[in-house]
């Protein structure tokens, strides 16, 4: 009789956690890109990030990136851009399509966080929408954070100006 009470009690506690509702992919790479290029997805192209490239990216994530390459899909002055920035522990999986020099749509495809995902709802997201990276690297707009998300707001801040950043490094 006690198994049978336990097992309902334990489900339900599970599916209230926090840490477990938090986290999510909202969005496939694949989904994402045949989106922004309306099903016609171009075939992937790489930037090497070195020299001033690397110099610049590590300024703008405050850390030396992860890898020494990143995969990013365009055609004409349209790119898209699936990028990771770590939180607070964890890695937060993002797309960015930046068109003629300026975001067209942010949007996080993954969290893994167990707090902070708020940022992912539109809400938040729709702030980055035709922002433009000015001469000193920064955006051309503030972004309003949100309570209780500190990190994962900075993480998105960063892969937004890396994104702006790098397209106009494969642009020049």
């Amino acid at each position: 009789m006690k198994k049978f009470l336990l097992l309902p009690l334990l489900l339900a506690s599970l599916c209230a956690s926090p840490v477990l509702l938090a986290k999510g992919v909202y969005q496939t790479p694949s989904d994402f890109l045949a989106g922004a290029f309306a099903g016609a997805v171009p075939k992937p192209a790489m930037i090497w990030l070195t020299g001033e490239t690397r110099r610049v990216a590590e300024e703008i994530l405050q850390h030396k990136p992860s890898r020494l390459r990143l995969r990013y899909w365009a055609r004409g002055k349209r790119s898209a851009w699936v990028l990771e920035e770590i939180g607070k522990e964890k890695p937060i999986t993002v797309g960015i399509v930046i068109d003629n020099g300026q975001i067209e749509r942010l949007r996080v495809l993954a969290f893994r966080e167990s707090r902070g995902d708020e940022v992912r709802h539109d809400f938040f997201t729709r702030q980055f929408t035709r922002a433009r990276l000015q001469p000193n690297r920064q955006l051309d707009r503030p972004i309003d954070g949100i309570s209780g998300a500190t990190l994962s707001v900075r993480a998105l801040h960063k892969l937004a100006r890396l994104a702006l950043y790098l397209d106009q490094q494969r642009q020049s």
